[in-house]
């Protein structure tokens, strides 16, 4: 008898967790899946910014927010908001250590955000810089003042602590294994032109990075940026080398990678130059100026329509690429981010069938994100919205397709008070709140919402990466191997919709922002940071009148 009572249980929970959100937050799995499956389909061409593509998607939601009777969100009472960009692509070129050919994709992966013809690199000295972090606010600096111009600064990924062991003078002063900002591929970009090195490369490891080789080589050598005053505060070349290369290399300097791991964990370390080792590159790049789109809808609120509840997701995912097994060259992103993406016309329609409320809730579909966060970025530079008077900002990107899940993953456990009303949402639910597993992915600097956050705008993030899920059905073991089954298809061709997803778990992951956004929006709460958040004094700047 045991069996059938537990399984009666099981099926008593998953119902329970299947209606708890169902009377006042209506979200429907169905209407997920079908947006998904039109976002995801081949006719959007894996919805690349700068193409058509693009104009398909951009045309598509903006319908969807009208039927709903929304107004438009944007600039001058625009559905849009322009978000100039340059694409470069990189053709096929010769690049190499000495004598020693590096192959794109293979022991290297390589692109550029400089609007240029041509990348030309000849017998450029390699550096070693450690984790290449620069803070004086965590008492750390791995340059010492070494002079970086005209040379290639190699890096390694994630902070300096991510593999401290106690006692050594890295451990705990970025967080242990939760990567900081000073642990991201971006910020180690930005740090290398700083620097005055002419290329970046980071050393590429699956633990310190949280995806393995094909995701870095997924954007086939594409990149984008916006449009810059000075192109020449980036890097001319940057990119990633392969951990079986970098350890070749280093082997080539008479220097051994993994002692070189530890050393960069000292306070003392400093820059080595791996001697004998010239980089030399000669690759042509295509360049191409294109104004890509924000999408913005907009439910205006009776009593405080100047405050603003903001709900996000990014619309684009990686286009075309080089065939798979199967002969498929579209990246669909069904998954990340077109659900994402689903989710918040779901939001949307769901606000629209009620009434208005006191405080207005914009509907944000970002363009750029895989390119770097680039409309949420330009949004940030230019907000429609004051950022003082964005009350919060509310994100999706990637859900869970396995079904109801007790749980649900929080990234960024312990940054601001939205959490509590996240914990006060899920248990009216049913369930409760796991905080992020996988730190060290660094999840928090990787979505939409740190455009936002940076600013000082409290955020919430929704990604299901961070984490396995405790399924009704299957438990976290279940949660694990659907994660697993994921992130294989992570940026690939076979993150495509499927009717075999249960999107009843992720339903009710949108139904908690629907719950927490009308709240916020029927109330006088301005949600806080907490202290030792990096974003505290910066939301506190904001609000002064």
């Amino acid at each position: 008898m045991l069996k059938p009572l537990l399984t009666a249980s099981t099926a008593l929970l998953s119902a329970f967790l299947l209606t708890a959100a169902a009377p006042s937050d209506p979200i429907s799995p169905q209407r997920l899946s079908a947006d998904v499956r039109t976002l995801a389909s081949d006719a959007f061409e894996g919805r690349t910014p700068g193409t058509p593509g693009e104009t398909k998607t951009v045309d598509w939601l903006v319908a969807q927010f009208k039927a709903m009777g929304l107004e438009p969100g944007g600039p001058d009472g625009q559905w849009t908001q322009p978000v100039p960009l340059i694409r470069t692509q990189v053709g096929k070129g010769q690049m190499r250590v000495g004598a020693t050919p590096l192959r794109q994709g293979q022991e290297i992966y390589v692109s550029t955000v400089r609007p240029i013809d041509r990348v030309a690199i000849a017998n450029a000295p390699m550096v070693f810089v450690g984790y290449g972090v620069d803070a004086a606010d965590r008492g750390w600096n791995d340059f010492k003042g070494v002079d970086l111009k005209g040379k290639v600064a190699v890096f390694l990924v994630n902070d300096p602590d991510f593999e401290a062991r106690a006692g050594e003078d890295a451990a705990g002063k970025f967080g242990d294994r939760r990567m900081t900002y000073y642990g991201r591929w971006t910020y180690k970009f930005e740090e290398a032109a700083r620097q005055g090195a002419i290329a970046a490369l980071i050393v590429h490891d699956t633990p310190g990075a949280g995806y393995g080789w094909a995701t870095v080589t997924a954007p086939a050598g594409e990149n984008y940026d916006i449009v810059r005053s000075d192109p020449a505060s980036r890097v001319l070349l940057q990119g990633w080398l392969e951990g079986g290369a970098a350890t070749r290399l280093f082997q080539a300097a008479g220097l051994d990678l993994a002692q070189q791991r530890v050393a960069a964990r000292r306070a003392d370390f400093r820059p080595v130059e791996l001697n004998g080792q010239r980089f030399t590159a000669d690759i042509p790049v295509r360049v191409e100026r294109a104004e890509s789109r924000n999408v913005l809808a907009k439910w205006p609120g009776k009593a405080h329509g100047d405050e603003v509840v903001m709900f996000g997701a990014h619309w684009d995912a990686y286009g075309r690429g080089a065939p798979d097994a199967e002969g498929r060259t579209i990246r669909p992103g069904a998954n990340d981010d077109a659900l994402g993406t689903a989710g918040v016309l779901e939001l949307a329609r769901a606000f629209a069938k009620g009434p208005k409320l006191d405080r207005s809730l914009v509907f944000a579909l970002w363009t750029g994100e895989e390119r770097g966060l680039l409309g949420s970025e330009t949004y940030a530079v230019h907000p429609v919205y004051p950022v003082a008077k964005t009350v919060a900002n509310l994100t999706l990107d990637i859900l869970q397709t396995a079904g109801p899940a007790r749980d649900v993953m929080l990234v960024g456990d312990g940054q601001n008070d939205l959490e509590d009303r996240l914990r006060a949402a899920a248990a009216a639910q049913g369930r409760t709140v796991t905080p992020e597993a996988l730190p060290e992915r660094g999840l928090f600097y990787r979505a939409d919402h740190f455009s936002l956050a940076r600013r000082g705008v409290p955020t919430l993030l929704l990604m299901a990466i961070s984490g396995a899920p405790d399924l009704v059905q299957g438990g976290r073991p279940a949660g694990q191997a659907w994660l697993d089954g994921y992130m294989r298809c992570y940026h690939q061709t076979c993150d495509a919709w499927d009717a075999k997803w249960d999107l009843t778990g992720a339903a009710a992951d949108v139904a908690l922002f629907h719950r927490i956004g009308r709240d916020l929006a029927t109330s006088r709460a301005w949600p806080e940071w907490r202290a030792g958040s990096e974003f505290k004094a910066i939301r506190a700047r904001s609000r002064q009148p």
